[in-house]
């Protein structure tokens, strides 16, 4: 029987002490790590991308497909994923439901990373 991975709440932003400050407990290494793989795929890094570069403060499903070139239940995979990962909002606006970055949550994903990445 394969060994399920632990359950972590990823719904508030990852916060611990920096990787680069001194080594990290196994608790936080998987914290990081779980966001982490959400990010290592280049079609959820390329939705995180439109979703960031937005003019408009969100997009729906249908339009991320048609952006990205994937059928809209292959994207709502994709931003299912980024969403369990606390890096993606989702709220239902009528028949659609749109999408936007959390931007707290990257910004405290590159802080953990290295604390002098923004400064």
């Amino acid at each position: 029987m394969p060994k399920s991975l632990p359950l972590v709440d990823m719904s508030a932003p990852v916060c611990c002490a920096p990787v680069a400050a001194a080594p990290v407990d196994d608790a936080a290494a998987l914290e990081v790590a779980l966001r982490l793989k959400a990010l290592a795929d280049p079609v959820r890094v390329k939705l995180m991308s439109l979703l960031l570069c937005a003019a408009a403060d969100s997009h729906n499903t249908g339009e991320l497909a048609g952006i990205v070139g994937l059928a809209e239940s292959t994207v709502s995979h994709h931003l299912g994923q980024l969403k369990k990962a606390g890096l993606i909002e989702s709220t239902r606006r009528g028949m659609s439901v749109c999408h936007y970055a959390r931007r707290d949550a990257l910004s405290a994903l590159c802080i953990v990373l290295d604390p002098n990445c923004c400064t």
